[in-house]
C-alpha cells in the first residue's frame, strides 16, 4: 500500500497556498511535514482527510481497497482535541470507535496504552491539557485504519508522553502503517521530512 499525491493545489480565500505539490508515501514510513505558519500543512493534511477540497491534482492510495474511500481509511488528529467535556474518556472513545467501525482496540486498553486507565470514567472536563491530549491519540488506537494524519500530534505533551507516542508511531509503522504529520519540531522517530516549498 502506497499513497500518491500528484500535482496537487490549494485555494484558500482566493489567495493560492501551495500548488504541484507531489509526494509518494510508502507503507511502514513516516512524513514529517515542516514549513512556516501559513505555508499549507494543516490545509495538506485535511485536503487528504477529505475536509478540504484541493483545487488540483490527485490524491490516491494505491493497495487500498478501492471500494473504500481514502478518508476513511485515514485518521485525521487536528490541532483540537474533539472532545466533549461531560463524556468520560471511555465514553468518548466507545462513540468514536462505533463511528469509525473496524475495531482495533478496546477504549479501556486504549486508554491504558496511553497511561490514562485511570481516569476512564472522570469527565474529560476535569483532564489537563496534556491528558486530553493523550485522549485524542488514544482515538488512533481504537480501530484500523493504515494512514495517520496528525497536525502538531506532540502539542501539550510531557517528555514521557513523547516517549509514548513515539512508541505507538513506531508500532503502527512496524505492522505497515503509514503517518503524516505537520510539524514545527522535530519529530522523536524515523522519518522523512517534506517542506512545502521544497524537500530536504
Amino acid at each position: 500500500m502506497r499513497l500518491v499525491i500528484d500535482g496537487l493545489a490549494s485555494i484558500r480565500s482566493g489567495r493560492p497556498v501551495f500548488s504541484g505539490l507531489g509526494l509518494v508515501l510508502e507503507a511502514g514510513e513516516a512524513l514529517a511535514i515542516m514549513g512556516p505558519n501559513g505555508a499549507g500543512k494543516s490545509s495538506l493534511l485535511r485536503i487528504v482527510a477529505g475536509l478540504l477540497p484541493a483545487s488540483e491534482g490527485r490524491i490516491q492510495l494505491e493497495g487500498g481497497d478501492v471500494d473504500t474511500p481514502l478518508a476513511e481509511e485515514a485518521h485525521y488528529l487536528g490541532h483540537r482535541d474533539a472532545l466533549k467535556p461531560s463524556l468520560t474518556p471511555l465514553e468518548t472513545l466507545g462513540f468514536w470507535q462505533s463511528l469509525l467501525g473496524r475495531p482495533l482496540e478496546t477504549p479501556q486498553k486504549a486508554l491504558e496504552q496511553v497511561g490514562l486507565g485511570h481516569t476512564a470514567n472522570l469527565p474529560s472536563a476535569y483532564l489537563s491539557a496534556g491528558q486530553k491530549r493523550r485522549l485524542a491519540l488514544a482515538r488512533l488506537l481504537i480501530a484500523h485504519r493504515p494512514l495517520w494524519l496528525l497536525d502538531e500530534p506532540t502539542s501539550a505533551l510531557d517528555a514521557a508522553s513523547e516517549v509514548m507516542f513515539n512508541g505507538l508511531v513506531m508500532a503502527h509503522l512496524a505492522s505497515g502503517g503509514m503517518v503524516m504529520a505537520a510539524t514545527h519540531a522535530p519529530l522523536g522517530f524515523a522519518c522523512r521530512t517534506f517542506t512545502l516549498g521544497g524537500r530536504s
